[in-house]
């Protein structure tokens, strides 16, 4: 069963196609990696599949519903962890899940218990009842995946989840993510340019440039494909060796993400 569906979709900025008519599938339960170069079109694409831009054509569907048409159930099927730190540092850890949890409409003693199990899953449970501006970086994504996953969603979008981490903190939010994976099943949908770990963590992956896709596969078929020994090289095969920067609406558009969300 398919939990994401894209068929011939296109995003336009003006004179600037963005995303240029890509199709693939995302398996229920399925690690799926999304990779690209700067300014490929990662995040625009998952910025319509989260309900936060209208695609200029083609076909989404996010556990079977349009995000164009039916908003309010896509956003309820999934949850994500933002590019960009999203937590009111003047909360407590407690109090941004709480305050998550009625948004999304959770009974209170649902609430309270999976409040519970998810700050223990994420090794927060001691620091509950401080400020989120006390946390480091690492907490604070703990914190974010824990939030993500508060609701039961169906899916989890992660944008780009451990940049600038640690490597022993990107390895426990992995673990933490993969825990989720196998005990509730639900889907991970990620982009990442740490290529190890798409390589190490997804069960399949597509890669996006200049808003096409130019591969789809797992790992080692990607590796295979190109005749790689790393998927890093493959990717650099398939997407050129030239330094990448993100355009000028891409950026205005992340920084407008959360307003948009909110309307």
């Amino acid at each position: 069963m398919n939990i994401i569906e894209v068929k011939n979709l296109i995003k336009k900025f003006d004179d600037i196609t963005a995303v240029d008519n890509i199709s693939f599938n995302v398996k229920a339960g399925e690690i799926f990696a999304f990779l690209g170069p700067n300014g490929a079109g990662k995040t625009t694409t998952i910025k319509m599949f989260t309900t936060l831009l209208h695609p200029s054509s083609g076909k989404i569907l996010i556990n079977g519903f349009n995000p164009s048409t039916s908003p309010n159930e896509v956003r309820q099927s999934f949850g994500i962890i933002f590019q960009d730190p999203s937590l009111d540092d003047e909360l407590t850890a407690f109090e941004n899940l709480e305050f998550h949890g009625i948004l999304y409409n959770v009974p209170k003693k649902i609430r309270r218990q999976r409040i519970t199990e998810l700050l223990t899953l994420v090794e927060l449970d001691k620091r509950r009842d401080d400020l989120v501006k006390e946390f480091s970086g690492g907490m604070k994504r703990r914190l974010e995946i824990a939030r993500g996953l508060l609701h039961h969603p169906k899916i989890i979008f992660l944008d780009e989840p451990t940049l600038g981490l640690d490597p022993q903190t990107r390895n426990h939010l992995w673990s933490y993510i993969k825990d989720m994976n196998q005990k509730e099943g639900i889907t991970v949908f990620f982009s990442t340019h740490y290529m190890e770990e798409a390589d190490r963590m997804a069960d399949r992956i597509a890669i996006i440039d200049n808003g096409q896709l130019v591969a789809q596969g797992t790992a080692q078929k990607l590796k295979d494909d190109t005749s790689s020994a790393t998927l890093e090289d493959a990717f650099l095969k398939l997407t050129g060796k030239g330094i990448r920067e993100e355009g000028a609406k891409g950026i205005d558009n992340l920084r407008n993400m959360r307003r948009v969300w909110h309307k």
